[in-house]
C-alpha cells in the first residue's frame, strides 16, 4: 500500500505564502516531522529534495514517483484558457488534474480569501464591517500586487435583512454606517504581461463569505421566490440570497444602490471601456459568497451584459465562469436549467466532510430522480439543485491535517486551497504540487497537525490596528474616507437594464 507521506511534485520548491507576514514557527519540529526516509533502496524515480520557505528551515522531503502524479501541461495558458475557464465543462481536466487548472482555481480562491483577510470584523472598531485597506492599496497590502489586477470597485450590501448571523456590526455608538457591510470587490487585469499570459483581459468579481462562524446557514428559511431577472416566474432563488443581493437602503450612501446594481453598473462600465478586446468574466466566492457568485453570474447572463452584438445579431458572448468554494444550493431545478441554457460555466470545489454544500434542499435536490416531476406538477416549494461541475476533495487524504470534530475546519477556504494543491486525481496520492505554504491552513482555524509547530488562528493585525502617538498614547487611528459609489453608477445601471430590455424584444 502506498503511504500517505507529504511530498512535492517538483525537485526543488521554495514554498512561500502570498501574504507579507508570517509568524515564526518551531522549525526543529517541522524538520523532524516532515522528513520521511525511504527504507528501501534508492532508485532514480525517488530522490531527496530540499524544501525552503518562510516558515520552514531547509529540510529533506521524499519525492513521490512522478508517474503517480498529474504531469505538467506544456501548453501555454493563453492557448487553452477557454478550456480552463470551462468551455467544455472541464472534461478530461479534473482526473487527472490539469496543472493549469489547479493553479487557476487556487489563484481565484486566493482572490476570494482576500475578502476575509482584509475584512474588519472587530466589534470594538467603529470601522467594523468595512474593508481595512483602500482600493489602491488593496492587493499590495495583501501580498497580491504581482497578480496584475487593478481593483476598480468595492461592493456593499445592506445588513437590514433577515440574515442576522452573517453581518458584522460595531458595538460602538459612532460608526461608519448603521446599515452596510463590505461584501467584496470588482477587479480587472491591467498588467500587459499578465494579460498576455492569460490570453485575454480578465474581469474578476470576488464575494465575501462568512468570517468566523457557520450560524448563518440556520437563518436560511428554505423559501424559494421568483428571481425577477427575467419574465419566467418558475425560475426561483432562495429568498435570503435574493434579498441580500437586491436589497438597498436609501438613507445609507454605501447601500443606496443594491449589490446587484453595483455589480451590473461596474461590469457595464468595464466592458464598455474595453469593448473590442478579448474579455472574460470570472466570479468567485466562498460559503455564502459562493451563493452570491452564482447568483450574480446568472444575473449578468440573464440581462445579457456579456452579449456583444451589432444591434441585429449576436457577434459573440463574453464567457462567464464561476469558481465557487463550499457553496450552498442557490435555486431550484429551473434555475439550474436556465444557467445551463445561458452558458454559465460553474466549477464547485467542495470538501466531502463539509455540510454547507448539502443545504438547502436536503429533502429534494438534484440527486432525487423525480425532482423535475415534483417541481412541474406539484410545485414543491423546497426543491433545490446545484449548478455546474463538482470537484470533490477529502481532507482526510492530506497527511498534514489532523482529525477534528470542528466543522469550521472542513469548511475553511484555506484548507480547500491546501487540498487543491495536493490533489492530482480521484485515485492518486495526495502530494503538494505548488509553492503554497502549509502554514496558511491555520490562518483562521486549528487544522494542521501539532507536529508542524504552526499556531492556530495566527492571522491577525499587529496590535489589532492600535498605533502609538507621539505623546505615548495608544489609539485606533482614523482611516481615510471609505469609498462608496462612483457618481456614474446610476447611469451605467440604467444602460444595463435598457440594453437587456431591447435584447429581450429583439431575440
Amino acid at each position: 500500500m502506498t503511504s500517505l507521506r507529504p511530498c512535492l511534485n517538483n525537485s526543488t520548491h521554495k514554498i512561500e505564502t502570498s501574504h507579507q507576514f508570517l509568524p515564526s514557527f518551531n522549525t526543529t519540529k517541522i524538520a523532524r516531522n516532515l522528513y520521511f526516509s525511504n527504507k528501501t533502496s534508492a532508485s532514480p524515480s525517488k530522490r531527496s529534495v530540499s524544501l525552503k520557505c518562510s516558515t520552514l528551515s531547509s529540510i529533506e522531503i521524499q519525492e513521490t514517483d512522478n508517474h503517480e502524479l498529474s504531469v505538467e501541461d506544456p501548453r501555454p495558458l493563453r492557448d487553452i484558457w477557454s478550456e480552463i475557464q470551462g468551455e467544455n465543462n472541464w472534461e478530461n481536466l479534473l482526473d487527472p488534474m490539469n496543472s493549469h487548472l489547479r493553479r487557476e482555481i487556487i489563484r481565484y480562491g486566493e482572490m476570494a480569501q482576500a475578502c476575509y483577510d482584509s475584512f474588519d470584523f472587530d466589534p470594538n472598531s467603529k470601522y467594523c464591517g468595512t474593508c481595512k485597506y483602500q482600493g489602491a492599496q488593496f492587493f499590495e497590502r495583501l501580498g497580491l500586487a504581482d497578480r496584475g489586477y487593478t481593483l476598480t470597485r468595492f461592493l456593499y450590501a445592506t445588513s437590514n435583512i433577515n440574515l442576522p448571523n452573517f453581518f458584522q456590526k460595531s458595538s460602538m455608538s459612532s460608526i461608519w454606517s448603521q446599515h452596510a457591510n463590505w461584501m467584496g470587490y470588482v477587479a480587472v487585469a491591467t498588467d500587459e504581461e499578465e494579460i498576455r499570459r492569460l490570453g485575454r483581459r480578465d474581469i474578476v468579481i470576488a464575494w465575501r463569505g462568512t468570517v468566523t462562524y457557520l450560524e448563518w446557514i440556520h437563518d436560511l428559511k428554505d423559501i424559494l421566490q421568483p428571481a425577477h431577472f427575467h419574465d419566467d416566474p418558475s425560475i426561483k432563488i432562495e429568498s435570503g440570497f435574493f434579498e441580500l443581493y437586491t436589497s438597498k437602503e436609501k438613507s445609507c450612501k454605501y447601500c443606496s444602490f443594491s449589490a446587484r446594481e453595483q455589480v451590473l453598473a461596474e461590469l457595464r462600465r468595464i466592458v464598455h471601456r474595453y469593448r473590442g478586446e478579448n474579455l472574460s468574466i470570472t466570479i468567485t466566492g466562498h460559503s455564502l459568497g459562493a451563493a452570491l457568485a452564482l447568483l450574480s453570474a446568472y444575473d449578468v447572463a440573464e440581462v445579457k451584459l456579456n452579449v456583444i452584438d451589432d444591434g441585429q445579431e449576436v457577434l459573440h458572448k463574453i464567457p462567464i465562469t464561476v469558481f465557487s468554494f463550499s457553496g450552498p444550493r442557490v435555486g431550484n431545478l429551473k434555475f439550474k436549467e436556465r444557467c445551463d441554457e445561458l452558458g454559465i460555466k460553474v466549477l464547485r470545489v467542495v470538501n466531502v466532510h463539509d455540510k454547507v454544500p448539502t443545504v438547502p434542499g436536503i429533502i429534494t435536490n438534484e440527486k432525487f430522480q423525480y425532482q423535475k416531476y415534483i417541481e412541474d406538477k406539484i410545485s414543491f416549494p423546497w426543491s433545490y439543485a446545484h449548478v455546474g461541475v463538482e470537484l470533490t476533495l477529502d481532507h482526510s487524504h492530506s497527511p498534514f491535517l489532523k482529525k477534528t470534530n470542528d466543522i469550521r475546519c472542513a469548511h475553511n477556504l484555506e484548507a480547500h486551497l491546501h487540498l487543491l494543491d495536493g490533489y492530482h486525481g480521484k485515485d492518486k496520492r495526495f502530494c503538494l504540487a505548488s509553492k503554497r505554504d502549509i502554514a496558511l491552513v491555520n490562518k483562521s482555524c486549528d487544522f494542521l497537525k501539532s507536529d508542524y509547530g504552526v499556531p492556530p488562528n495566527w492571522w491577525q493585525d499587529e496590535h489589532k490596528g492600535m498605533m502609538r502617538t507621539s505623546d505615548g498614547r495608544w489609539v485606533l487611528p482614523e482611516r481615510p474616507r471609505i469609498e462608496s459609489h462612483p457618481p456614474d453608477t446610476a447611469h451605467h445601471f440604467e444602460q444595463v437594464i435598457k440594453y437587456a430590455r431591447s435584447r429581450w424584444e429583439l431575440f
